[in-house]
């Protein structure tokens, strides 16, 4: 047997797992086991300069490809509270990540030792494990079971907090010996599936919810064949934005009180069955449920069998992984065309794409102060369908999710359940490093953008080039339209006049200053008409400086983007909506006058 610390022995595993990333920030409680990342290699740093960046950066890897886990590593007390935000964010979207702490000699955690706190304590609700390792020999173990429970089930985040006296002492363990543990994922049977698809088939008009667990199951060309197969319209969820492309024709949009095209509420309000695969029926899909369930039978499939029933009884469920249900959904369907007893709804996806050639939102504005609309149809047009777009909260998010344009799952990286500020610049950097050959366009407002802005330095530093555009109302924008049902508008002003750039007027931060302070490059628009120029001049520096570039587009400082705060029928459409073609000219489908 071979003699290692522990600590070598947790990076040996790492790498047997198939870790070859890592994100960071070092420290003396961690020191050791960096010391064996170094001596081992086979694993590349990326060294942070906020402990929940780098955790936010093993979100962005994690999501980027399938069989990814991003690994994130801090040193004791505040760099494992500092990854909580991270971890919950993990948990809330079922992404496998790992968090590796430092902590206090274990003579010491009772002490009150300097920076040692209970950490696996505080992560237990947000992690599938939270766990101090006390005995050196356990590590192993500790590690093997770490990864086996990401994996299994319901994706999740774990956290291993190993105290220094643990990490530095010696054990016996053999690398080339260690195996990782079987993955489990429970799968739907043949009579389930039968049952499901005998619902869909008694239907008139029925519906598909893809949910982001298509997509942690790599499962979107199953999704596709199936819908494809039956002729079911596809309903993608936020987080499963990119299961279907948008421009297929059984694409009928998304659903929501936000994040939702008119013509996806239309659609969903006249369906009379659904089937959800892999989705949790968020609040912010479903709406008030008395609307979103009226007149409709629903069958749920979901990898974890506690979700179902959890937010309102389905007419049936299924606990089974996306993909194996899918396969025997697709399996199933291709007997009965095969048989030609497959029912025929193409009179029913043809209205679906009826409402969606009659139904859009205005995109296309000259207005100077540029309104937000005007952007994402520049976007639409800079950015083709390979581009990987990264972004968290607020009305940047809510637009842009109306109005861009995703054709391939993975590529609409979003946290969706945590949503927390300061996100998007972490995230895009571990997906621009998980994937440095497509093209990574983040979408920020000003606040979140101003979060965790530092870590803009760490693309510049270890040359990670991408595009972040964002738009600035020098205002927390969501907040601020909330604030309407309270007649009020208070404390979610971000405008002061810049006595160092006077130019800005009450937009108060310099974003531009500030991104090349940091290493990266910046340019500032303030006309729409120079939108299309900046987003080919930034794809151009970050290919030429191989750094992160912004694009910070001036919008008008207030615009209340379409949303409803009850249910899915009662969306108020703020602006003027899209009557001709020219309203909408990036639109998929042509806006029929």
């Amino acid at each position: 047997m071979a003699r290692m610390t522990a600590a070598r022995a947790a990076v040996e595993i790492l790498k047997r797992e198939g870790v070859s990333r890592a994100f960071g920030v070092p420290g003396a409680a961690i020191n050791p086991f960096y010391a064996a990342l170094k001596a081992s290699g086979g694993i590349q740093h990326t060294l942070a300069r906020h402990v929940e960046g780098a955790s936010h950066m093993a979100e962005g890897y994690t999501r980027t490809h399938p069989g990814n886990i991003g690994v994130c590593v801090g040193t004791s007390g505040p760099a494992g509270t500092d990854m909580i935000t991270g971890l919950y964010s993990a948990s809330g979207d079922s992404i496998p990540i790992l968090c590796i702490t430092g902590q206090a000699p274990t003579a010491r955690l009772h002490k009150e030792d300097f920076q040692a706190v209970d950490i696996a304590a505080i992560a237990g609700p947000v992690t599938k494990m939270a766990v101090t390792v006390l005995e050196p020999a356990q590590v192993p173990g500790v590690l093997q079971q770490a990864f086996h429970l990401m994996r299994s089930g319901r994706p999740g985040p774990v956290l291993v907090d190993l105290p220094l006296d643990v990490q530095l002492a010696e054990i016996e363990f053999d690398p080339e010996t260690y195996e990782p543990l079987p993955v489990y994922k429970p799968a739907a049977t043949r009579a389930q599936a039968a049952k499901a698809l005998a619902m869909l088939q008694a239907s008139e008009r029925p519906l598909i919810v893809a949910g982001g667990g298509v997509i942690n199951a790599d499962a979107a060309d199953l999704l596709t064949e199936f819908a494809e197969l039956t002729g079911v319209p596809v309903v993608p969820t936020l987080m499963g934005w990119g299961t279907l492309p948008d421009d297929h024709p059984l694409n009928a949009g998304m659903v929501g009180l936000q994040t939702s095209h008119r013509y996806g509420n239309a659609t969903f309000l006249e369906s009379d069955f659904v089937l959800g695969i892999g989705n949790r029926w968020a609040n912010r899909h479903t709406g008030g449920l008395d609307v979103y369930t009226e007149g409709r039978t629903f069958v749920h499939v979901d990898i974890e069998p506690t979700q179902i029933g959890r937010v309102f009884a389905p007419d049936y469920g299924i606990a089974s992984d996306a993909r194996a249900a899918l396969e025997l959904f697709v399996a199933l369907a291709r007997e009965q065309r095969d048989a030609g007893t497959l029912p025929d709804r193409s009179a029913w996806a043809e209205s679906a794409q009826e409402r969606r050639a009659t139904l859009q939102r205005r995109t296309h504005f000259d207005d100077i102060p540029i309104k937000p609309q005007r952007v994402y149809e520049e976007m639409n047009r800079a950015f083709g369908p390979e581009t990987r777009y990264v972004s968290t909260i607020g009305l940047s998010q809510i637009a842009g999710a109306q109005m861009l344009h995703v054709y391939r799952p993975r590529h609409w990286i979003n946290c969706g359940q945590a949503g927390p500020l300061g996100w998007t610049v972490p995230a895009a950097l571990g997906v621009a490093v998980a994937d440095p050959t497509t093209p990574v366009v983040a979408l920020s407002g000003d606040y979140d953008f101003q979060f965790m802005i530092e870590e803009l330095a760490v693309g510049a530093q270890h040359r990670i080039p991408y595009v972040h555009v964002l738009v600035n109302n020098a205002y927390l924008g969501l907040i601020r339209q909330a604030q309407r049902n309270f007649d009020i508008d208070f404390q979610v002003n971000l405008e002061f006049e810049n006595i160092n750039a006077p130019e800005l007027g009450v937009y108060g931060v310099d974003h531009v200053k500030v991104a090349e302070g940091m290493g990266c490059k910046a340019l500032r628009v303030t006309d729409p008409a120079d939108l299309a120029g900046a987003f080919a001049e930034a794809r151009k520096l970050a290919e030429e400086f191989r750094v992160p570039v912004v694009v910070e587009a001036v919008l008008e400082r207030v615009t209340n983007i379409a949303m409803s705060g009850s249910d899915i029928d009662k969306v108020n459409e703020f602006e003027e909506l899209a009557t001709e073609p020219g309203h909408a000219p990036t639109a998929v489908v042509p806006l029929k006058g």
